[in-house]
């Protein structure tokens, strides 16, 4: 855990009661907050929290309406959700979670998506070979991000690598990754596109006819949506 960050569970796990908490030195601490978004700026290395962890089908995530914004599980109609099994997945097929002190602004419309951001922070796919650890901070690089349109709403994948994984050092843009798996973005795109079908909602759609960014793009838009996040929760 990065810099004597701990975490603890409150109440049993696949309840609505349940909260993992972040520590640091004892006292509770925000994962969104208290976080820093970078690891080492000019590397453009990212801190990036761990929500859900990969072949798993609990939706959780950092409960940002919450104080402390502890881990839990989403909540719909009453009862918790969970993602289908699909495309030949068990649960989530890459471990997925966030990057703190990062947020997509309800107020702002995003001229190349058309649509305003969805009030959270920016979603990470972190597609390394090693399943993730809930609560988990690691240091990621980043490849690219898919601009998901959900309800409405921008809602950013940011996709990005494990600086320890075997294959970080091979992954720099988006091209990269083209190369290294072949057809691995569109199974991406195709998994957030059907995920919610199974429940009886319609396939998302996304910006830029479901063509991936390259990082440089993406770099921008995680400083644009970190300077949402100051705008709106700075320390003043």
């Amino acid at each position: 855990m990065t810099s004597g960050i701990t975490t603890s569970a409150f109440g049993e796990d696949g309840t609505t009661e349940y909260r993992l908490f972040f520590l640091k030195d004892g006292n509770k601490i925000s994962p969104w907050h208290d976080i820093p978004l970078y690891a080492d700026q000019d590397k453009h290395i990212y801190n990036y929290v761990c929500e859900i962890p990969r072949g798993t089908n609990g939706k959780l995530e950092i409960g940002v309406a919450e104080e402390f914004n502890p881990i839990k599980q989403d909540i719909k109609n009453g009862k918790l959700r969970f993602v289908a099994d699909i495309k030949h997945h068990k649960g989530y097929p890459w471990n997925y979670g966030a990057f703190p002190r990062t947020w997509e602004d309800p107020t702002v419309e995003n001229p190349d998506t058309g649509a305003k951001g969805d009030k959270d922070p920016l979603d990470v796919v972190e597609i390394g070979s090693k399943a993730g650890t809930r609560g988990s901070i690691r240091q990621v690089k980043v490849i690219g991000c898919l601009a998901l349109i959900d309800e409405g709403e921008t809602d950013w994948k940011v996709i990005a690598i494990d600086v320890e994984d075997p294959e970080a050092a091979q992954l720099n843009d988006i091209d990269d990754l083209r190369k290294l798996r072949p057809g691995y973005i569109e199974e991406i795109h195709d998994w957030f596109r059907d995920y919610k079908i199974p429940d009886g909602k319609p396939p998302n759609k996304f910006a830029f006819n479901g063509e991936a960014k390259n990082k440089e793009y993406t770099l921008k838009v995680i400083q644009e949506n970190h300077h949402y996040w100051d705008r709106k929760y700075g320390k003043k």
